[in-house]
């Protein structure tokens, strides 16, 4: 194209030259005669395609079966880390998806990306259980009292890995939980004890790992019995903290931190050697871990997992992001912040999360835009950065509803979500209403709000999907239809304020639309920290 572009242009140009030779010499010759106009060549008006943005099907049922995982992009994913190395993203996950696809074939799932869109499947991180597991749990029995024989052959989960570089190296954070009876003739609901683990490689794209070994693992308080007969339930627990569900964060003074803890006890930080990746020393409770976030001051039951910790060198604070409620359908992410990583750990209302308050604001929930079944179980998230850009964003899973018609076992299927996070000006996150989907950016204004849009209350219900109500936004700057009000934006800080809820917007891509297209969207935290989602619809 630029090619003939420019051959058109010489030709014009040589063109137009003897042309004008040319009535040059008939006007002195005879200064009465017409002469010709020359002839304009209009250049052609090149008109950029469409954005074609993803176009793959969220009911993934029919590619699920492991022959099919190169077309799975983000279908199957479960508890996923993401981090970046190299030109990629690179996304590891809880062994889990749909119809066990994943069985016989490693642990720790992983994929790959350039662009956060399309993913590529690789495989596994962990080929086989490191011996250290068996060892250490019948190490452990032997020295209970009373002492608990050796398992020969242990059940085992794999659940949750983290991974973050460190200096030259990255470190991936496991967990592995034991799944046999603790004694007696208690089923396997309940792990007999759980474990993290550490593993180390020098660049993602080998998946070569070298073992170090264990970090922490649930240790007896002794404050509940673990050797009795009959039901059972979390309150029950008989270790201090539940070691899964790891994260990890360097503060600005360079000490390292795990936080880890599901269920119940609580959320817990531990301090690490920075150069090891492992605590000094398990010899006393103390040992284990602080408690960092506590859903019930008094109860070891906690309904709250899937710890996430960032440090935010912007706004100087850290956010510890958290799972609530059950994984099937009432999922929900929750997010407190602190100056200090050992907490406390405050809430949008002031609340403290370390001494048991509930954790506002929200930031996910069961939701539904119209045209789709909606989406639930939509938590336990990794937050990273684009190293680049310092973009923010937030990876999960989300679970079709359950029985949705023609689906077999449709609340097993768990598409990854990745979304772009913005920071309102009170320094809290909120989540975009639509997956990224790499729309080009455009320039809004206040002329492109006006319109109709769906817009989600996200009002905490348990286990209810939240259901959008349709507005129209005005040229007058007025809100009408499923609400009243009135509207403004900030072009400066791409801020929309809706009926008082100040709103980060985002070009985005529909995708509920029958045929999917780019739209704009906002997002905001109502004082009492419910999110507000909006997307525009024509």
């Amino acid at each position: 194209m630029k090619k003939s572009n420019f051959i058109v242009k010489k030709l014009f140009c040589l063109g137009l030259f003897a042309v004008v030779l040319f009535t040059t010499s008939c006007s002195s010759d005879d200064p009465t005669k017409e002469t010709t106009p020359p002839v304009v060549v209009v250049p052609p008006v090149v008109v950029p395609p469409a954005f074609p943005g993803p176009t793959y099907a969220d009911n993934y049922s029919s590619i699920s079966s492991w022959n099919d995982r190169s077309k799975w992009n983000l279908a199957n994913v479960h508890d996923p880390s993401v981090t970046k190395c190299g030109e990629y993203y690179y996304m590891y996950q809880t062994d889990a998806s749909y119809g066990n696809a994943h069985d016989g074939h490693g642990h720790y799932p992983y994929r790959r990306s350039k662009d956060l869109v399309t993913w590529e499947y690789m495989g596994s991180a962990m080929a086989t259980v490191p011996a250290w597991v068996k060892d250490s749990l019948n190490n452990k029995r032997g020295r209970m009292s009373p002492a608990l024989p050796a398992i020969e052959n242990p059940n085992y989960g794999f659940w949750a890995p983290y991974i973050t570089k460190v200096g030259n190296k990255y470190r991936m954070y496991y967990s592995i939980v034991v799944n046999n009876p603790i004694a007696g003739t208690f089923d396997n609901a309940w792990a007999e004890r759980a474990f993290i683990g550490l593993a180390e490689s020098d660049d993602l794209a080998t998946n070569a790992w070298i073992d170090k070994g264990m970090v922490v693992c649930s240790e007896p308080d002794g404050l509940k019995p673990y050797s009795f007969t009959g039901s059972r339930n979390w309150e029950d627990a008989y270790f201090k903290f539940n070691a899964i569900d790891p994260t990890m964060v360097i503060t600005p003074e360079g000490e390292h931190y795990l936080i880890y803890g599901s269920w119940h006890s609580g959320i817990a930080a531990l301090k690490l050697n920075a150069t090891t990746g492992k605590p000094d020393q398990l010899k006393t409770l103390s040992d284990y871990g602080t408690r960092i976030a506590s859903r019930h001051p008094s109860s070891r039951w906690q309904a709250s997992e899937g710890p996430e910790i960032i440090y935010n060198p912007d706004t100087q604070y850290y956010y510890l992001f958290m799972a609530y409620d059950g994984l099937e359908v009432p999922y929900n992410t929750r997010v407190c912040r602190s100056k200090s990583i050992t907490g406390p750990f405050m809430g949008i209302d002031g609340a403290n999360i370390t001494n048991g308050a509930d954790c506002w604001p929200m930031l996910t929930h069961p939701y539904g835009f119209n045209g789709h079944t909606g989406w639930v179980g939509f938590s336990h998230c990794s937050v990273f950065q684009n190293p680049e850009t310092k973009e923010w964003f937030y990876a999960s899973q989300a679970r079709l509803p359950k029985d949705v018609a023609g689906i077999n076992a449709s609340n097993a299927i768990m598409m990854g979500h990745v979304r772009a996070i913005k920071w309102n000006e009170d320094g809290w996150p909120v989540v975009d209403p639509e997956r990224y989907a790499g729309v080009p950016t455009t320039t809004i204004t206040a002329a492109s709000f006006i319109g109709s849009w769906e817009q989600i209350t996200m009002n905490y219900q348990y286990g209810v999907i939240q259901k959008s109500t349709t507005i129209l936004l005005t040229a007058d700057n007025k809100v009408s239809g499923g609400a009243s009000g009135t509207w403004s934006y900030d072009s400066t800080n791409k801020t929309l304020t809706v009926n008082g809820v100040k709103c980060k917007v985002s070009d985005a891509w529909d995708w509920e639309k029958a045929t999917r297209k780019v739209t704009i969207t906002y997002s905001g935290l109502t004082a009492a920290g419910i999110p507000v989602w909006g997307k525009k619809t024509n």
